[in-house]
């Protein structure tokens, strides 16, 4: 039965007729789209390749070899794969430490790891993620972005600093002390074309025209602007000659970093995508699987470790895409001109590029999304603000981390405030007022509702070991929803302080997996207190209380 259950769960994994037929349909709107993100990836795969260590020809390979296999395989139809400026930060230190070969075989071990979290049905927790930190990280990502194209739209050529905000401002800097005014005015020309374009002709391409347009003017005019300048072409033959046995026991908590970030920012990629697209919504586990497999085969042909990429992602929504044609398209094109054309790319500026990025990030940002989340509660919006200033000032995993970990904490507050111990009257409605006053005085019902667990256990024990002056105690727990061992282990020790004063204690309505944990820590009350309905329960009180006080208790 099992290995079926993982046939179907592979299959549900494999590319399927219905990825595809958006494309057949209308391929035009994903075939421009995808050549307007290859000319955007371009310079980025350039770059990443080079800053991981491994240079420019990594960088394509990453770009060709991972975008096409994460674009059949995938679980999202607007997922652009390749290198990324987050797993470079992870890199650099392990080609530091192992070498080229290190970083291959970590990409090809986290690609395996990738696979294995697809089958086990880990991208599903994705789903889980609160909708703060998703916003938070997607404005934080736009910020860095935007950031990132500051060299290049200012015309400087090597800004210094660990972290983008920091190569900004050094790329502020050396501009105020030697203007690049062509540069800039070229990125924000750009910017403003698109931006103005799209919002009134959006079914053209004005990114693709723009940079164009950008790089004839350049040629015309002879603009002192800098290119992408000389590529390297072709891509090297499939190996495994990196993988080296005595290396692999140092490399496995290298991988599993690897991987899980290729997860997280993937994942977070494509659900930005979702929410910048109506009407789409991508398949988490797909997702792992494709990017496992593009992790696994970029590496042999000497690429560096790859992830969804929000940037691309977002221009080719932004782009018009409507099928994984565009994000494949984009492979197909860069593939196209690493063998073809190199020297056509040469030509275009890095400023016109840092305008469409520029461009891109603006429509990136869903403002009013932002602010109902802002409206909604001081949690969230803290949540979100945190989330954002990290994504910005760090990096995205520990963004991530922080923002969930507040999320979580603010849900604990939330939901323990749900628990309640109620004082509910007794149904004495048959017995004489001389019987009602005892009861009245000697026994005490209570209800408890919602869930009673670590975050809201301390305060429960303090309201119920309050109860005094009375003889009987009926915890009616149909109303528990949910009950972990510190809840189990704090009604313990109140039900144990109650009978210390001689106060008996009776249970009613307790579930059978909540009497399993009460049994497990001995917080059971004794032989013949546990009762199915409350109205027995009742029955034994009055008995109880019916006797004299001295004989209740020994």
């Amino acid at each position: 039965m099992t290995s079926g259950r993982g046939a179907l769960t592979v299959a549900h994994l494999l590319p399927n007729r219905a990825d595809w037929l958006p494309a057949v349909r209308a391929p035009g709107a994903d075939l421009l789209a995808g050549l307007v993100v290859a000319l955007v990836a371009l310079p980025l795969a350039l770059g990443f390749g080079i800053s991981s260590g491994l240079g420019a020809a990594a960088g394509l390979a990453t770009a060709v070899v991972a975008g096409a296999l994460a674009a059949v395989f995938g679980g999202s139809r607007f997922q652009v794969t390749g290198p990324t400026g987050a797993m470079t930060v992870v890199l650099v230190p392990i080609f530091h430490r192992h070498g080229a070969s290190g970083v291959l075989a970590v990409g090809l071990l986290a690609g395996l790891v990738l696979v294995v979290l697809a089958i086990a049905g880990v991208g599903r927790a994705v789903r889980y993620m609160p909708a703060p930190v998703i916003e938070g990280f997607t404005a934080g990502i736009a910020v860095v972005i935007a950031l990132q194209q500051f060299p290049s739209a200012l015309g400087v050529a090597h800004a210094q600093g660990d972290k983008v905000w920091q190569s900004a401002w050094d790329a502020v800097r050396q501009f105020a002390a030697e203007p690049g005014w062509v540069s800039l005015g070229t990125a924000l020309v750009v910017a403003a074309v698109v931006l103005i374009g799209g919002r009134y002709l959006p079914r053209l391409p004005f990114a693709l025209l723009a940079v164009v347009l950008a790089t004839v003017a350049a040629k015309v005019f002879h603009l002192d602007l800098t290119l992408i300048g000389t590529i390297p072409s072709g891509l090297q033959a499939p190996t495994l000659n990196f993988v080296h046995l005595d290396q692999l026991g140092g490399l496995i908590a290298p991988a599993l970093a690897v991987a899980a970030l290729a997860a997280l920012e993937s994942l977070l990629s494509a659900t930005a995508a979702d929410s910048m697209a109506v009407g789409t919504r991508h398949d988490p586990d797909r997702e792992l699987f494709g990017q496992g497999l593009a992790n696994i085969a970029a590496p042999l042909f000497g690429g560096v470790p790859a992830t969804g990429a929000i940037a691309r992602t977002a221009v080719n929504v932004r782009s018009g895409a409507r099928s994984r044609l565009a994000a494949l398209t984009h492979a197909v094109v860069l593939a196209g001109i690493v063998f073809l054309a190199t020297g056509l790319v040469a030509a275009i500026p890095l400023a016109a590029l840092a305008g469409v990025l520029l461009a891109t990030t603006v429509r990136m940002v869903e403002t009013a999304s932002l602010a109902a989340i802002a409206r909604a509660s001081r949690g969230d919006a803290a949540v979100m603000a945190i989330t954002f200033g990290i994504t910005v000032a760090l990096d995205l995993v520990s963004a991530v981390a922080v923002g969930v970990g507040i999320a979580v904490l603010l849900a604990l507050r939330s939901v323990a405030k749900e628990a309640r111990l109620h004082q509910i009257p007794l149904d004495d409605a048959d017995h004489l007022a001389e019987e009602h006053e005892l009861l009245h005085d000697h026994i005490v019902a209570y209800r408890l509702d919602g869930p009673l667990f670590f975050a809201a256990a301390h305060r429960f024990l303090l309201e119920l070991a309050e109860v005094s002056q009375v003889r009987v105690v009926i915890l009616r727990m149909s109303h528990l929803t949910a009950l972990d061992t510190t809840g189990a282990l704090t009604l313990r020790d109140a039900v144990g302080k109650l009978e210390h004063r001689d106060i008996t204690v009776l249970m009613s309505g307790l579930r059978e997996d909540h009497r399993r944990t009460l049994a497990a820590v001995g917080a059971l009350p004794g032989p013949g207190h546990l009762f199915d309905q409350t109205p027995e329960a009742i029955a034994v009180a009055r008995e109880l209380v019916s006797r004299p006080a001295e004989s209740s208790h020994r």
